[in-house]
C-alpha cells in the first residue's frame, strides 16, 4: 500500500490500502484495465467522517502495492457521488470512446442535493474515461435511469452474453424495500426493466451493494452457479453491517436462488447461521467484484469497518480501511456448495517462514512463542488437532493485559474471535465483541491462515470456507503470539509465522 502521508502510523495498515489522507467507504467502479487494477470507492476528500461524497481512486498492478489517484468524480452542487461499478465498454457500445481506444464507464448513483431539481432522489448516471481512468466526464444526459426513488442506488453492471445477442445488465438496490432490481441495456444509456428479486433471507437492515456473477463448482466449468451478493447495515450476522450471499441461476433476466431460507422480511433472528455470509465477522461490508479480471478470477474487497463504529474509530487524519483482495470460488463441501475465500497473499508466493514448528504436544494452559514469532504484521499458518482439549488456539496481538482469542471450541464446534481485551475499545459501546461461526473439523483437524496488521485481522479457516474480519486497536507494544489448550491436551500440527 502506497501513502505518502506519516499520520497515525501506530495503526496505518501495511498490507491495506487506506486514503493517505481523510474517510472511504464502500468499494466501487472495481474494475481491470489495460494491466492495471482500478480501485474506486466512497471518499470524502475534506474530512474524517462521512460527507461530501465523490469517488476515491487507486492503481495497482499486483493487487498488493496500490497508488493513490486524483479524485476521479467529485460531487458538486447538485449531486453526491454515491456507490457504482465501472466497466471497460470493449465494443464502445457506448459512443463514449472509438472501437480502437474502448472507453471506461462508471456508472454511479447520483444522491441529488436540495440545490437540484430531482431534489431527494436517488437515480443512476454514467461517467466515462479516454484516458484509462486518469480523468473523467459526466455524462450530459444523465441520470440515465430514474425510478422517482428516493433510495434506489448502488449499480453493479455486467456485460451478459445470450443465444439472442449480448447486453449490459444492471443489478441495483431499492434498499429500504430490501429489493434487487434488474435491468437491461445495449448501450448503457438506455435502460429497461427486467425483475425484482427479494425480500429474502437477511433483511434486518437497508440492502445496498449487491453483485451477482456465475462461478464454476468445483472448478468445473460445465457445472456453474450464479452467485447474488447483498450487503445490508444493520443486520449483520455479527451485528451492525454485514454482507449475505445467495446462490442460484440467471436467465438473462430473473435471479432464482437456490438458497433461499426465509421469504419476505426477516421475523426474528432465529435462522441467521443458516443464511449464507460472506464474513463473520464486524468489519467486512459492502464487498463486491472486480469486472474483467484477467483468468477468468472473481475477485473481492470489501470496506474494512462497521456503521455501528465507523466513524469514530480511533485513527488520527485518515479513517478506514480496505480489506485484502480475495479470491473467490464455489466448492462443494459436505454435499453443500458453498462460497470458499483465499486471500491474495502479501506475504508473496508462500513467503519465507520467521518460525515454524510441528508435531508438538500443546499441554492445558498457555505457552508464549519466542520473539521470531513476535510482530504486529504477520501471516500465520497453523494447523491444530484439539484431541481431548475442550479448547485450543491462538492468542494474537498479546502483551501489556491486551489479547485477541482466536479460539475453536471442540464441544460445539465453533470458532470464535474475541476482541473485547484486544486494546482500544471504549470509543464505541458496540465495539468490544466475541465474533463467532461454526467450523467442521476435517479429519480431526482445522487449519486456520490469520493475517494480522496493524489495526486488523482477518481470519481464513478451513482453506477459506469461513472467514472472520475484524478491526484491532492494540498498543504498539502489544506484539507477542502464544498458542493454548484448555481443559486437556491437544496437538499442534504444524505453525508457520511470516513476517
Amino acid at each position: 500500500m502506497t501513502t505518502t502521508s506519516a499520520l497515525d502510523c501506530r495503526y496505518r495498515p501495511q498490507h491495506h490500502y487506506t486514503a493517505d489522507r481523510s474517510w472511504l467507504n464502500d468499494p466501487n467502479g472495481l474494475v481491470y484495465a489495460n494491466g492495471t487494477y482500478h480501485l474506486f470507492y466512497q471518499h470524502n476528500p475534506s474530512g474524517t467522517v462521512w460527507g461530501n461524497m465523490s469517488w476515491g481512486h487507486a492503481t495497482s498492478a499486483d493487487l498488493l502495492h496500490w497508488d493513490e489517484q486524483p479524485v476521479a468524480i467529485a460531487c458538486d452542487e447538485q449531486e453526491a457521488i454515491f456507490s457504482g461499478s465501472a466497466v471497460l465498454d470493449k465494443t464502445n457500445t457506448s459512443g463514449f470512446g472509438t472501437p480502437d481506444h474502448p472507453p471506461l464507464v462508471a456508472i454511479y448513483t447520483s444522491a441529488y442535493s436540495p440545490a437540484s431539481p430531482l431534489s431527494g432522489r436517488q437515480a443512476q448516471s454514467l461517467a466515462y474515461s479516454t484516458d484509462n481512468g486518469a480523468t473523467w466526464t459526466k455524462y450530459a444526459g444523465n441520470p440515465v435511469l430514474d425510478r422517482a426513488s428516493a433510495d434506489f442506488r448502488d449499480p453493479k453492471v455486467f456485460w451478459y452474453d445470450s443465444d439472442a445477442g449480448g447486453y449490459w445488465v444492471m443489478v441495483a438496490v431499492e434498499a429500504t424495500d430490501r429489493e434487487i432490481v434488474l435491468y437491461k441495456s445495449a448501450d448503457l444509456k438506455t435502460w429497461e426493466y427486467l425483475s425484482t428479486f427479494g425480500p429474502a433471507n437477511a433483511t434486518g437492515g437497508v440492502w445496498e451493494c449487491p453483485d451477482l456473477f456465475e462461478l464454476p463448482v468445483d472448478g468445473d466449468a460445465g457445472n456453474t452457479k450464479w452467485v447474488l451478493v447483498v450487503n445490508l447495515s444493520p443486520g449483520g450476522i455479527a451485528g451492525g453491517s454485514g454482507g449475505q450471499y445467495f446462490l442460484g441461476s440467471f436467465d438473462g433476466v430473473a435471479f432464482a436462488s437456490e438458497t433461499t431460507v426465509t421469504e419476505g422480511l426477516q421475523q426474528d433472528d432465529s435462522r441467521m447461521a443458516e443464511y449464507g455470509w460472506l464474513d463473520w465477522g464486524r468489519d467486512y461490508y459492502a464487498a463486491v467484484s472486480f469486472t474483467n479480471a484477467p483468468g477468468g478470477r472473481r475477485l473481492m474487497i470489501g470496506w474494512m469497518n462497521n456503521w455501528q463504529y465507523g466513524a469514530v474509530t480511533p485513527t488520527s487524519g485518515w479513517r478506514s480501511a480496505m480489506s485484502l483482495v480475495r479470491d473467490v470460488r464455489l466448492a462443494t463441501r459436505d454435499g453443500r456448495v458453498v462460497l470458499t475465500q483465499a486471500a491474495v497473499d502479501p506475504f508473496g508466493n508462500g513467503g519465507a517462514a520467521t518460525y515454524s514448528e510441528a508435531g508438538r504436544t500443546l499441554a492445558d494452559g498457555t505457552r508464549w512463542l519466542p520473539a521470531e514469532a513476535s510482530g504486529d504484521v504477520l501471516r500465520i499458518d497453523a494447523e491444530l488437532e484439539p484431541g481431548d482439549a475442550g479448547k485450543v488456539g491462538l492468542l494474537l496481538r498479546a502483551g501489556g493485559g491486551e489479547q485477541t482469542v482466536l479460539a475453536y471450541d471442540a464441544g460445539t464446534g465453533v470458532l470464535s474471535l474475541d476482541r473485547t481485551a484486544s486494546g482500544n475499545t471504549d470509543f464505541h459501546e458496540t465495539f468490544a465483541s466475541v465474533e463467532s461461526v461454526a467450523v467442521p473439523l476435517e479429519d480431526g483437524r482445522l487449519r486456520l491462515r490469520v493475517f494480522l496488521d496493524r489495526c486488523s485481522v482477518e481470519v481464513f479457516a478451513q482453506d477459506g470456507l469461513a472467514t472472520i474480519t475484524d478491526q484491532i486497536f492494540p498498543g504498539e507494544a502489544s506484539t507477542s503470539l502464544a498458542v493454548f489448550a484448555a481443559g486437556g491436551c491437544a496437538t499442534l500440527v504444524s505453525l508457520d509465522v511470516v513476517r
